[in-house]
């Protein structure tokens, strides 16, 4: 049961992570951008709050129940995957982290801020394909290793028993 608790625990919030991110970039962005610039401003500031609470919570949990199953499992797809969601901590801390600093000082939107807005759905389409590649990776690991279903199938069905042969 606890061997199959980590890697479940890990493929759950990357799932969440990625499905939040890709509604973000898919959905809620273009949506964004449909509006004029001040209420783009403003819709964008209060997205960011609640985003940022979930995903970094998110981030730091498959993360490190990534990197705990593979130090169980001893399956390079899992170090791999972990290190991909942990990765999303510095490329924000570099790479976004300057232009949300921006746009949260921003007291009146311009067409500069639009710019600026359009340009951080770009940055943010990179977390998406780190949880996305992540994903795949403990998908990849669990059908693998059938970690998540807590061990193999017997062959034949999922009872374990086998129709008997007539002699």
């Amino acid at each position: 049961m606890t061997r199959a608790l980590i890697p479940l625990v890990a493929v759950v919030a990357t799932a969440i992570f990625f499905g939040i991110a890709a509604y973000i970039n898919i959905a809620e962005q273009p949506a964004r951008l449909a509006l004029a610039d001040g209420p783009l401003l403003e819709e964008w500031k209060i997205s960011f709050q609640v985003a940022f609470a979930v995903q970094s919570t998110l981030t730091v949990v498959a993360g490190l129940a990534s990197l705990l199953a593979f130090w169980r499992l001893r399956d390079w797809r899992w170090l791999a995957a972990g290190l991909l969601m942990l990765a999303n901590w510095p490329w924000t801390l570099v790479m976004i982290q300057p232009v949300n600093t921006a746009l949260l000082a921003t007291a009146a939107a311009t067409p500069e801020t639009r710019t600026v807005i359009e340009h951080w759905g770009l940055l943010h389409g990179v977390r998406t394909l780190l949880a996305a590649t992540a994903l795949c990776l403990m998908v990849w690991a669990s059908a693998r290793s059938s970690a998540v279903l807590g061990g193999p199938l017997p062959l034949g069905g999922s009872s374990g028993n086998q129709p008997r042969r007539a002699t």
